[in-house]
């Protein structure tokens, strides 16, 4: 199963199915947003530090990083900055120019995965947003080595992943009220799922996931170049059993001070 092409699908299923991270911003909020009152996740419920951003984003350039579904990029371009987004489910991307569409916004969207910019130049961007959305990718450390390039030094991304751990458990049991320790970290669908899972997956057309670890989220952005000055912790708002235990989210800011070492 080829992952990209299959996630790609699975998302713009999800869109179809109207999931939470589909849903687009309201006209009310992008009207609370053009007044400067706004605010942004990249987790799950908790907002980003407002002084994670600078006080006024008019005139800046904000990548909006597999993030995709009319949520961080309307926000942010009423805000005043010039926004991108990029991801690779169409129907996301759809989300996004729908609110610009009906707002009045100016918003740009591109179809590529996050692991390979290559339509987009180095130091674009003065900002970029990337919500929790690495767990898609088998290999995170190419999505910091793109994010840096297209980063201008001294630049600021603000990133939201998974703790790996919330892939040590199995689903079913959980759902159970148990918390069963039954794959490895790193996790990936498609070495750890049986081969009935795997295809049963394949056939709902369900996103292939990935659970990488934290070296790789935290020491590969550090070896991409990025010095992190934030940090902060979310979990599901209480709907899932390992929510009374640890929080599964966190988010990051990070610096570009360098070149990357990738």
């Amino acid at each position: 199963m080829e992952t990209v092409s299959h996630n790609s699908k699975a998302w713009d299923k999800k869109v179809e199915e109207g999931v939470t991270y589909t849903k687009a911003v309201s006209g009310e909020e992008v009207a609370e947003s053009k007044k400067g009152n706004w605010s942004i996740s990249v987790t799950t419920k908790r907002a980003v530090p407002r002084d994670w951003f600078p006080d006024d984003l008019k005139g800046l350039r904000i990548l909006c990083l597999a993030s995709g579904g009319g949520q961080q990029a309307p926000i942010l371009a009423a805000a005043g900055a010039a926004v991108t987004v990029v991801d690779l489910s169409e129907k996301q991307l759809e989300q996004d120019r729908m609110v610009a569409e009906r707002e009045n916004l100016k918003i740009e969207t591109l179809k590529a995965e996050m692991s390979d910019l290559s339509k987009l130049n180095d130091e674009m961007f003065d900002i970029i947003v990337h919500p929790v959305s690495n767990v898609f990718v088998e290999n995170v450390l190419p999505v910091w080595k793109e994010a840096s390039r297209v980063l201008k030094t001294n630049g600021t991304m603000i990133a939201g992943f998974t703790n790996p751990l919330l892939y040590l458990f199995d689903d079913e049991q959980e759902e159970k009220g148990v918390l069963d320790v039954k794959y490895s970290i790193p996790f990936s669908s498609k070495n750890h799922l049986s081969k009935d899972a795997l295809l049963k997956l394949e056939e709902n057309n369900e996103a292939l996931e990935f659970g990488h670890s934290l070296e790789d989220q935290i020491q590969g952005q550090i070896d991409a170049g990025f010095a992190l000055t934030g940090f902060y912790e979310d979990d599901f708002g209480g709907i899932r059993l390992i929510d009374q235990y640890i929080k599964c989210f966190m988010a990051t800011k990070a610096v570009k001070v360098k070149n990357s070492r990738l």
